[in-house]
């Protein structure tokens, strides 16, 4: 509607601040089981999960590091995102990590058999993230720089 395109220009920073927080805030509840030794949902133990993925599915080495760096990245990083705080290089980080969560747990789609779609567009989300930066209400602004 033309007649509401100045409320739609005051609502284009507000509402990506809220996006990218919600989406850092998400990626934080994946991590800070992970790093506590917390149960996540039918996840009894997250880190043993994502060092079992890493392992047997990715067939990566240094799985337990490597899971160790997924959980921190997820705790710090997506608090980093949600403050916007080096947003572009931690949103990089997470959406490549997306890619890998998504090729371990593909080629299945519904989420409810373990699919790819729910890191898919955290994946796409963070992409878009790392493309628009910190913008207007963020720490990167504040500081007058962008990672």
């Amino acid at each position: 509607m033309p007649s509401l395109a100045p409320f739609y220009e005051r609502a284009k920073p507000i509402s990506y601040a809220l996006l990218r927080t919600a989406f850092g805030l998400t990626i934080v509840t994946h991590g800070v089981p992970k790093l506590l030794g917390l149960q996540h949902g039918a996840m009894a133990d997250p880190m043993k999960g994502s060092i079992d993925l890493i392992e047997r599915v990715l067939n990566l080495p240094f799985a337990p590091q490597l899971a160790a760096f997924v959980a921190a990245l997820e705790t710090f990083g997506g608090l980093a995102v949600a403050a916007g705080c080096a947003t572009r290089l931690v949103a990089l980080m997470l959406a490549v990590e997306m890619i890998f969560v998504s090729i371990a747990l593909g080629p299945t789609f519904p989420w409810i058999d373990r699919g790819i779609e729910y890191p898919m567009i955290l994946g796409f989300v963070a992409l878009f993230i790392w493309a628009r930066g910190g913008s207007v209400y963020s720490i990167d602004r504040l500081v007058g720089r962008e990672f």
